[in-house]
């Protein structure tokens, strides 16, 4: 069973839609998380199959985040991504790729994939919307 992270427009039915295509596509979802940041939902859904499913909502046209990543909420700020990428190359952390999800004037929501998903968790867990700490 493995995790991805689904960052969308919140709006009324969207669940039933994401949960409408995986259940077409045969995948069971084995726990669900959610959360609305400004105007955007996260959720987070561990999956019989994880690939499948990142496949399927992805043609169905949603964003969905690697696998062995962190969601990030930051302020809307010169620095912010600077600061957050030196906390985790002082820890050891790898990045792989970084995806903007959201921006909103006030915040910004990133996915950061790396290679250490649970101490980029700790290290980062006050910018923390989704990640290792919630699997």
């Amino acid at each position: 069973m493995r995790t991805i992270t689904i960052v969308a427009d919140d709006k009324v039915g969207l669940l039933a839609d994401i949960s409408y295509v995986l259940g077409k596509a045969k995948v069971n979802i084995e726990s669900i998380n959610g959360d609305v940041v400004s105007d955007k939902s996260v959720i987070m859904l561990s999956l019989s199959d994880a690939h499948r499913g990142k496949d399927v909502l992805e043609a169905s046209g949603y964003k969905v985040a690697e696998v062995n990543s962190v969601v990030l909420r930051l302020k809307d700020e010169p620095g912010e991504l600077a600061r957050i990428t030196n906390m985790l190359s002082q820890d050891g952390v790898s990045i792989q790729n970084v995806h903007m999800l959201s921006k909103n004037g006030r915040e910004t929501v990133i996915s950061v994939s790396v290679d250490k998903p649970k101490r980029a968790s700790s290290v980062l867990r006050e910018y923390l919307v989704a990640g290792e700490q919630r699997i």
